[in-house]
């Protein structure tokens, strides 16, 4: 029997010497990528990750049907059922770990454990759907965990000024706004960049207080 197929298959999944973390690395931090169903969470991870993402990614069911609401999304065919995982260095001292959240209430019941130990957060917006966002906005801010709103520019959402996306998701003022592409890398960044600069932001306001 030949087993030379099953050999490469099994040398193929394993480690990969780009996926070691950095030997300059000093610093690591937990962040969350959050926000409704289909509003590019998975996307987003697997953009700007430096690793090969890990993703649980399951083709949708009839099971879901009537459950998940996928209005304004229906080519979608696959969703995240516990979490994806990605991993970005920031400089050659700081490294992001990204844990990104299951999007359908149903299965919200992992948040607890995902969010423990998370500095900040990236909620993601569809602007065609902005009420997915309220709950899983709320629930950050009960939490006291600090977030940014990252906009994803779908091709056929529509656009508004970030004032007027700010009143529609009841934000305060130093709560950033930004848009982005979850498909493209520079963005992502530009997105966690964001947060990094807004949690150091309430950190030297918390020590000159």
């Amino acid at each position: 029997m030949d087993f030379r197929g099953s050999e490469q298959t099994a040398h193929d999944a394993g480690p990969h010497s780009a996926d070691a973390l950095p030997a300059s690395a000093t610093a690591a931090v937990k962040v969350v990528i959050v926000g409704g169903f289909g509003v590019g969470k998975t996307t987003l991870v697997g953009a700007v990750s430096d690793i090969r993402p890990l993703t649980t990614e399951e083709t949708m069911t009839q099971a879901g049907v009537g459950v998940d609401d996928v209005s304004g999304i229906g080519a979608k065919t696959s969703t995240t059922v516990a979490m994806d995982f990605g991993r970005i260095s920031i400089n050659d001292e700081l490294i992001l770990y990204l844990f990104g959240t299951p999007g359908q209430e149903r299965f919200w019941f992992l948040w607890r454990g995902l969010f423990e130990g998370a500095l900040g957060a990236v909620v993601m917006v569809d602007t065609r759907r902005l009420q997915v966002s309220f709950d899983v906005i709320g629930r950050l801010e009960e939490r006291g965990v600090p977030f940014v709103v990252a906009v994803n520019t779908f091709p056929d959402a529509p656009q508004y000024p970030v004032e007027e996306l700010r009143l529609a998701l009841d934000l305060p003022e130093h709560v950033p706004i930004v848009l982005c592409d979850a498909r493209l890398r520079a963005s992502s960044r530009d997105v966690l960049l964001t947060l990094m600069r807004y949690l150091q932001s309430l950190a030297t306001t918390q020590e000159a207080s």
